[in-house]
């Protein structure tokens, strides 16, 4: 599946806008993206295992709150982080 990757995470990717990834959840997915790009899961999830919270990610559109969320064959994820201030 292709995992669209926000600039956040670009010095991860090696700049890098699209990668592609293997995963039936959206853990198992972070997991073998950080096996070809290593430091990019750490960026998105935290030491409980959790989406940091400047860190939005969708499957097929749909928002993901989860890592335990169900990855349909196919489907396009984006990861991007969250812009904030005032």
């Amino acid at each position: 599946m292709i995992v669209h990757v926000g600039s956040i995470l670009h010095a991860y990717t090696g700049g890098r806008t699209e990668v592609e990834s293997e995963g039936a959840t959206l853990r198992a997915v972070l997991d073998d993206l950080d096996r070809s790009f290593p430091g990019l899961r750490f960026r998105v999830v935290d030491e409980q295992d959790r989406i940091r919270p400047h860190i939005r990610m969708w499957i097929g559109g749909v928002p993901a709150r989860r890592l335990d969320e169900r990855v349909p064959r196919g489907s396009e994820i984006h990861v991007l982080g969250a812009l904030s201030g005032g």
